[in-house]
């Protein structure tokens, strides 16, 4: 997985412009790297995200945009990266307990997932 680049490490990191003064450029050069290493970092976690989401709409069962509602709930109700829920999630069908602090979020955000029965 990448980690998370700053401004000040990609200005560390930046290779010399032909031309030393031309701050415009290189500060698009820099802004660019940014912007690729979070795309990265982005398409890095989005097979875990895709497979997480399955997995909700398997146990509610319910529509991708429900389990997508579900994962962000979970994310926020424990105060736990989207992406690490994503990846924590996954783990479990690999024999990985799930962290108390998201199955209880999960537990909260499928129950109000799921339709209210009728009388």
């Amino acid at each position: 997985m990448h980690e998370a680049i700053t401004i000040h490490e990609a200005q560390h990191s930046a290779v010399p412009l032909a031309s030393t003064g031309d701050a415009a450029l290189t500060a698009e050069v820099l802004e660019l790297r940014l912007q690729c290493a979070q795309l990265r970092r982005a398409l890095d976690s989005r097979a875990a995200i895709d497979q997480a989401r399955g997995m909700v709409m398997a146990l509610a069962p319910c529509s991708c945009g429900k389990a997508w509602d579900v994962l962000v709930a979970v994310s926020q109700h424990s105060n736990v990266k989207l992406r690490d829920v994503a990846t924590a999630l996954v783990a479990t069908a690999e024999g990985e307990p799930l962290p108390t602090a998201l199955r209880r979020a999960l537990r909260l955000a499928l129950s109000r997932c799921r339709p209210a029965e009728r009388p």
